[in-house]
């Protein structure tokens, strides 16, 4: 199947702005997209638990009519991935068998999974996406990846659109403490849609903490988060563990958590954040709970991304 027919990452859309439009025109008119897909079927595969992506997720499908199911494959459930091994051992299905029944079964299929945050290489091939977007006969939906979120960053781009509309803004990305090694997906996935979009961004983080140089390579990089939160429209705050010293907590530095002396230096910025969040090492209360916090509004439009996307792929 056509790479192009999955939502993978910015790259499965060709106009960024004009399907960020496209979503919140959806949002405000959600009614008259309900039932549009009565029929349709829909299988959600998680590797790892989730909270928002899988409400916003099933519960958008269902609007449109499409019946769902969710498989739970946290605990103890693997598939083969590497071609040609002789499967003697704790696998007991290959991934292009699964991907292939799969299809037969839905007509769309939708995959979370995580990196190990052991072997970079390993994780920045993204076997569990790219294996399903080859065998599946259906389109894919990446509900996050080893290295992208894309149904995260689609509500991202949408939330700061209806803050500001049209306006070219100064976009902060920064990095926090956070006491678990953490995933760069989201990290990644914004900035790869961000810089989509025409707007000013910065990336602030502690030396040693930079991303992959594929993603920030149209970024202005700031060691001083200070400096970078000045004049800034926007503050998306995510931890994100060390890539060159792959998946490794270099810092705790409670000096990067968000407080509203920080917040004071911007351009009356609202302040986003993915969730979940941990209150007080990552980001004060003063700040989540501020009138210029738009964290509720970002998850409340993670139904309606998700909806634009299914919708999307159901209508090629």
């Amino acid at each position: 199947m056509d790479k192009q027919a999955h939502f993978y990452s910015a790259d499965s859309i060709q106009d960024i702005d004009a399907f960020v439009d496209q979503a919140i025109a959806m949002k405000k008119n959600t009614t008259s997209f309900n039932g549009t897909l009565q029929g349709k079927k829909m299988t959600l595969i998680f590797f790892n638990p989730s909270l928002r992506t899988r409400l916003s997720t099933e519960f958008a499908a269902q609007e449109l009519g499409i019946h769902t199911i969710s498989m739970n494959a946290t605990e103890g459930w693997k598939w083969e991935i590497d071609e040609g091994v002789i499967m003697n051992l704790d696998k007991a299905e290959h991934i292009k068998d699964a991907a292939q029944v799969i299809s037969q079964y839905s007509d769309v299929i939708a995959i979370r999974s995580f990196p190990g945050l052991k072997d970079r290489d390993a994780d920045y091939r993204d076997e569990m996406l790219q294996n399903f977007m080859e065998h599946a006969s259906v389109p894919v939906i990446n509900m996050e990846s080893s290295i992208y979120h894309p149904l995260q960053s689609l509500t991202d781009l949408m939330t700061i659109k209806e803050a500001f509309g049209e306006k070219k803004l100064k976009v902060v990305l920064s990095w926090a403490p956070h006491p678990k090694a953490l995933p760069q997906a989201v990290s990644n996935s914004f900035l790869q849609w961000i810089n989509r979009t025409g707007h000013d961004v910065v990336v602030t983080h502690p030396e040693a903490y930079d991303l992959a140089p594929a993603f920030t390579a149209n970024c202005a990089i700031e060691y001083n988060q200070q400096d970078a939160f000045k004049d800034a429209d926007v503050i998306y705050t995510k931890n994100w563990s060390s890539y060159n010293t792959y998946g490794q907590i270099l810092s705790e530095d409670q000096s990067w958590m968000v407080n509203r002396k920080k917040m004071a230096l911007t351009n009356n910025a609202i302040f986003m954040h993915c969730l979940p969040v941990r209150r007080n090492v990552v980001v004060t209360d003063g700040v989540m709970d501020s009138d210029r916090s738009v964290i509720y509004q970002q998850a409340g439009n993670r139904l309606h991304a998700a909806k634009a996307v299914i919708n999307h792929l159901l209508n090629l």
